[in-house]
């Protein structure tokens, strides 16, 4: 049998693969698959055939060494044969170095809104509820000390019950359209309503906190696991890499395309 890789996998039922003496077959991978939920049938059976492959080099490699097999043998295997270097402080230091955009502390924005809803669907709510948006800036533009009143009697948004207020968020923190514009807005009510897929929104910033730099010293344990995760994969990938040339495996690769 030809062993192809993951990527040549051909679109329907999954093709049959051995792994030593042993086959999966193809009632096997349709077995396993539910639980590898994907964009698309074909990379749910390619996650599974992988995981397939995977679970039972170990369990061969395992009831070599005279392990018991499964779950628990699994983690004594890897933990008796994985070979993960040791993180140091000047690994450590090396690697915040050249990752320092992944230890700030993000933009936090203090936000207040009204939520006016529409459908994205409904055109005619959207029209009306865009103009309600203009009067209520125009109405806050002239008594923003009425921002609380307005949004407890209009707001669909359950912050409703606090005056609109919804704390401080950071990105990710809120639906993903209206998160992208509060990434740039200044402090201050906005001069036009926000669209979002729930309706518009009527959006005051009160106060907002830059994207800062983190020291060293208060991220180094962070940087320390990283570093350790990271060491981690390689050294998994490796070492079933090194299981797959050992015992044979047909119909499916582990290598990765592209990878070295």
């Amino acid at each position: 049998m030809e062993r192809i890789a993951v990527e040549n996998l051909p679109d329907g039922p999954a093709v049959v693969i051995r792994v030593g003496d042993t086959l999966l077959s193809e009632a096997d991978i349709a077995k396993e698959t539910p639980f590898h939920p994907s964009a698309s049938l074909l990379e749910a059976q390619r996650s599974a055939a992988r995981a397939l492959v995977i679970r039972e080099l170990l369990n061969q490699r395992a009831a070599m060494l005279g392990l018991q097999t499964g779950d628990e043998g699994t983690a004594r295997l890897l933990e008796n044969e994985l070979n993960v270097p040791q993180v140091n402080a000047a690994d450590s230091l090396r690697y915040f170095d050249s990752h320092r955009e992944r230890f700030c502390e993000p933009a936090r924005m203090k936000v207040r809104h009204i939520l006016l809803p529409a459908a994205p669907e409904d055109a005619r709510a959207r029209d009306a509820h865009y103009r309600l948006g203009e009067q209520l800036l125009k109405e806050l533009g002239e008594h923003p000390e009425r921002f609380t009143e307005l949004a407890q009697r209009h707001s669909a948004c359950p912050s409703k019950d606090q005056g609109g207020e919804l704390g401080w968020l950071s990105s990710g923190q809120t639906v993903a359209e209206l998160d992208q514009v509060l990434q740039r807005l200044p402090v201050g009510m906005h001069d036009r309503p926000l669209a979002s897929r729930y309706g518009w929104h009527v959006l005051c910033v009160d106060e907002r906190v830059e994207r800062r730099q983190l020291p060293y010293r208060q991220v180094a344990e962070r940087v320390a696991q990283c570093l350790r995760e990271e060491a981690t994969r390689r050294a998994l990938r490796e070492y079933l890499l090194a299981l797959q040339a050992e015992f044979g495996v047909e119909g499916f690769s582990l290598e990765e395309p592209g990878s070295s």
